[in-house]
């Protein structure tokens, strides 16, 4: 398995911005999927980003526009810069590997233990 360390959550005004960041330790990522997922409390965990081996990505609609995947695969590491924050983006944000971009989406197959999450706070 990979350790998976999320990072970059923080408090944000309403229309601020964040980045965040997935950091892949264990072994290297650079073959699989990777993606963002977020939840909120008493809700079940939901799919947001997307990013194939190669750097094609797929989002969320809510997010779509405002929200920017990538991966730095020298690094092991996956990011998630978000702009235009709103208050529903209001989550603890975690990041998982899968076999394809697809298992992201769907949230099956997914590689790993999660991790602790990075809380994002939105104030309006």
């Amino acid at each position: 398995q990979v350790q998976l360390v999320e990072s970059g959550g923080g408090l944000v005004q309403a229309g601020g911005s964040l980045r965040l960041s997935c950091e892949c330790s264990g072994r290297t990522v650079n073959a699989y999927a990777m993606g963002w997922f977020r939840q909120a409390p008493g809700k079940e965990r939901e799919f947001v980003a997307a990013i194939s081996f190669s750097g094609n990505a797929n989002y969320k609609d809510p997010v779509k526009g405002r929200c920017t995947i990538s991966r730095d695969n020298a690094k092991n590491t996956m990011y998630l810069q978000m702009n235009s924050l709103k208050p529903e983006d209001w989550d603890v944000y975690y990041c998982n590997t899968a076999t394809s971009p697809r298992d992201i989406v769907t949230m099956s197959g997914l590689l790993n233990s999660w991790g602790q999450g990075t809380q994002v706070t939105v104030s309006s």
